[in-house]
């Protein structure tokens, strides 16, 4: 289901999960929960794994993972404080070591030109802070989009936790 990049940073997130002994959230909007399925595709995710929230529309993000109704409007839910309220969010109401978000434009419509499609905010929080990383694939399938998001999000939580924070 998932190709072989994605499977070996997931399994390298497990790992360094199983020696380093944190748990991880996912919070969800574009990849529709593919960041967590690809972690819980490895065999004993469930050590590190404690859930994921998709929250793909501007309502779930506000129910399900505390984001502020006004923040969403203020900014637009393609955005980095929404980005780094969505992980925020998820690591509270899930209690985990770490949260990665993932919020954006997949296409093939939906894009404007202030946020085309292809344009991807990812946050990751951890005890130290929340990280963001933006990103613009470009003019790509959705389904490329989505599968380069979930690369993404796994390494900026790869980064985020070697990092300690």
């Amino acid at each position: 289901m998932f190709d072989a990049g994605i499977r070996t940073l997931a399994a390298e997130l497990l790992a360094l999960g199983e020696k380093r002994g944190f748990t991880v959230a996912t919070v969800e909007s574009c990849t529709g929960g593919l960041v967590c399925g690809a972690l819980t595709a490895i065999a004993g995710s469930s050590a590190m794994v404690l859930g994921g929230l998709v929250t793909y529309a501007n309502e779930a993000k506000a129910a399900l993972a505390g984001v502020p109704s006004g923040l969403i409007a203020q900014h637009g839910a393609v955005s980095e404080p929404v980005a780094r309220a969505m992980a925020e969010g998820g690591r509270q109401r899930l209690a985990t070591t770490f949260a990665v978000s993932t919020t954006g434009v997949a296409g093939p419509g939906g894009g404007s030109v202030e946020k085309p499609v292809g344009l991807v905010h990812f946050a990751c929080a951890g005890p130290s802070g929340t990280r963001h990383r933006e990103r613009r694939f470009g003019d790509r399938s959705r389904d490329e989009i989505r599968r380069l998001s979930v690369l993404e999000a796994l390494d900026l939580l790869r980064e985020t936790v070697l990092a300690g924070s």
